[in-house]
């Protein structure tokens, strides 16, 4: 079975004047019964002049996915958690007492 990527946004924080500031995110990978998540925040100065500004109003979350993929860097994050997920199928260490 083939890994599945979801990105998800939990929480903004705005300023003031409703301008975004933090997008949180969490990225979830699953595999069958296998899943790993990857939570974080991505700051932004908010300026209403610049180009390309988008209000709060009308965000989308295509948008917002834009946005916060050019932050953070997508393949590493997928792949830490393609790695998780594989040492949870074929776990290199145990825990436990030996009687």
């Amino acid at each position: 079975m083939a890994i599945t990527y979801e990105w998800s946004f939990p929480n903004f924080e705005t300023d003031a004047d409703n301008k975004v500031k933090v997008i949180h995110y969490r990225l979830t990978a699953v595999d069958g019964d296998y899943s790993a998540s990857s939570y974080g925040t991505v700051g932004f100065t908010p300026d209403a002049s610049a180009e390309g500004f988008v209000a709060y109003a009308d965000l989308t979350e295509s948008t917002v996915l834009g946005w916060v993929q050019a932050e953070v860097d997508k393949d590493a994050t997928e792949a830490s958690l393609t790695a998780n997920i594989a040492e949870q199928k074929a776990p290199v260490t145990s825990t436990g007492t030996p009687w």
